[in-house]
């Protein structure tokens, strides 16, 4: 696989974040046949190489949950089936009004949005996470929504025929 194609396999796993795979390929070689596990590690490695500010712009690039993105239908399709299967989509009035004002008080704190791989988890259990998350500092807040875009990668890449 040359470079423009391994780009345009794999440059959205890291959410509007081409040039992780940009640099993970430049950096090869990645086994091949190509495994999810070890495109995974090629990609996570640049993200954790990559300085502070770097990463903040992939935080950055990641959609509020149940946010205006989604309720104007211009999420990223993984984001949109992501969102959706935990039912996010679904929200009562109260829900929503609950991950807005979440949403805003997150982004005030920290400098970018809530984020946790939502596979799996029904939005009651997101809503728990969010509810403790915003009481961490901003180091510790940062780690984990760097360690949770790790996690939404490594998800999308299992999604993926290989």
């Amino acid at each position: 696989m040359d470079r423009a194609a391994f780009v345009a396999r794999f440059g959205g796993v890291f959410e509007h974040s081409p040039w992780i795979a940009e640099q993970a390929f430049d950096q090869g070689p990645i086994m091949t046949p190509l495994e999810a596990g070890a495109v995974h590690e090629a990609l996570a490695r640049q993200f954790r190489a990559a300085d502070e500010a770097e990463r903040l712009v992939v935080l950055k690039a990641h959609p509020d949950l149940a946010g205006r993105l989604a309720v104007a239908g211009e999420l990223t399709e993984d984001s949109r089936k992501e969102q959706a299967g935990a039912g996010l989509d679904r929200l009562t009035p109260a829900e929503f009004a609950r991950f807005t004002d979440l949403n805003t008080r997150y982004q005030s704190r920290f400098g970018f949005p809530f984020i946790i791989a939502v596979k799996g988890l029904s939005k009651d259990e997101i809503l728990h996470a969010f509810e403790n998350r915003i009481h961490h500092s901003r180091q510790e807040e940062f780690d984990t929504a760097c360690h949770e875009v790790e996690k939404i990668a490594r998800l999308r890449l299992a999604a993926m025929d290989f």
